[in-house]
């Protein structure tokens, strides 16, 4: 091959077909379904305005808006990888690559009969071409490994560039979708109440508190008129409760932080803005600020069991109310951007952008018990 077909080789592998490595594609085929899904959720948020139950069908937005995002950061994230690892393949063998070009070539340049001569004589020259017809495909297996990986670069970066835009919209909508929500829980009126909220008793139990245990105790006294009786038992829903928020488990109950702290609950790590909402149908004992938990959602699913959800940045609903399942308490803080806007700086590590936390913490009888007892995570 001269070296000339070896350039025009390598030029055109640039613009061909997928290449034989199944990453890029499955970037592309994961990217593909996370535009569909925002699409459906574009669709969801416009069906909305209409929804009998508004506040029911914009959480399911905002669900199916996270979902969408989450899955278009994954397929962007998996499309960085393989290009970094692409590019770092090929940077490694730039020198070789540069080697072979310049023996190619001046074998290229070399007069024909001089090709054909070897010092050895006649059967030199034989054995020389026995070797170079060896040596031509596995040549040409270098040049179909480089030009699948230069395509491989070419597929990753358009996808990059066409998911970016959709990414972007979609996180508008999203944050359409919330603003939207925010709005439906303020106007919403059709929530029974098991009472109403005593807010000079709040305050004072607020200004007496020293822990969450001593607050979780006397929640008792800020109600007022409060209806007799509970929601239906749960207790056949053990260990299969919905967690509250999309994230992982950042420490379990027990487990101790950097600072050697230990705490009876679980830590998740959650995408910034996500939405928070009740696993079951709950009474709302308290909603608001505690101690240095930030905002805290304290439901109550049934006589002495209590949720707690600490860590939120907005919250929503009015204490005494009956939630049912399914619906937002509030949302996580944040704004999940880098400078662009579109993904954080470390995109290759997954889950780099889950920079809230939400602690979630169970109490039985006023005592705290694992959270995992109830709640469906990946332990085990």
């Amino acid at each position: 091959m001269t070296v000339r077909a070896l350039i025009t080789a390598l030029v055109l592998g640039i613009g061909a077909g997928p290449g034989s490595a199944d990453t890029p594609l499955d970037a592309a085929e994961a990217a593909r379904r996370a535009a569909q899904a925002l699409e459906a959720a574009s669709r969801s948020l416009d069906e909305a305005e209409g929804a009998r139950n508004r506040v029911r069908a914009l959480t399911e937005t905002v669900r199916a808006y996270e979902d969408g995002l989450t899955a278009m950061r994954d397929g962007l994230r998996r499309a960085a990888i393989r290009e970094e690892a692409l590019t770092r393949e090929l940077t490694a063998s730039e020198a070789e690559i540069a080697q072979l070009l310049g023996i190619l070539q001046s074998m290229d340049s070399a007069p024909s009969p001089v090709l054909l001569l070897h010092p050895s004589g006649p059967l030199g020259t034989a054995r020389s071409g026995l070797i170079l017809s060896d040596v031509t495909p596995a040549l040409n297996a270098e040049i179909e490994a480089l030009r699948s990986r230069l395509s491989d670069l070419a597929v990753l970066r358009a996808l990059q560039e066409s998911a970016a835009q959709t990414l972007r919209d979609g996180l508008k909508g999203a944050q359409t979708a919330r603003v939207e929500l925010s709005q439906a829980i303020a106007d919403r009126t059709d929530l029974p109440r098991r009472f109403t909220e005593d807010a000079t008793r709040t305050a004072l139990l607020i200004a007496a508190t020293e822990s969450l245990e001593g607050f979780a105790s006397g929640l008792s006294e800020i109600a007022v008129d409060e209806a007799p009786g509970s929601l239906p038992d749960i207790s056949d829903r053990k260990g299969t409760l919905p967690l509250p928020v999309e994230g992982r488990i950042l420490r379990r109950a027990g487990e101790a932080d950097a600072a050697g702290i230990t705490r009876p609950g679980l830590i998740m790590a959650t995408p910034p803005n996500a939405l928070v909402t009740t696993p079951t149908a709950a009474t709302l004992r308290y909603s608001g600020p505690l101690l240095d938990y930030g905002n805290v959602a304290i439901l109550e699913p049934q006589a002495g069991l209590l949720l707690v959800f600490a860590g939120l940045d907005v919250v929503y609903g009015e204490t005494g109310e009956v939630l049912p399942g399914g619906s937002p308490v509030g949302l996580m803080g944040g704004d999940g951007a880098d400078a662009d806007g579109i993904l954080p700086g470390d995109a290759d590590k997954a889950g780099s952008d889950w920079s809230e936390t939400l602690y979630i913490e169970v109490r039985e009888q006023n005592e705290p018990v694992d959270p995992e007892t109830w709640f469906r995570t990946d332990k085990g």
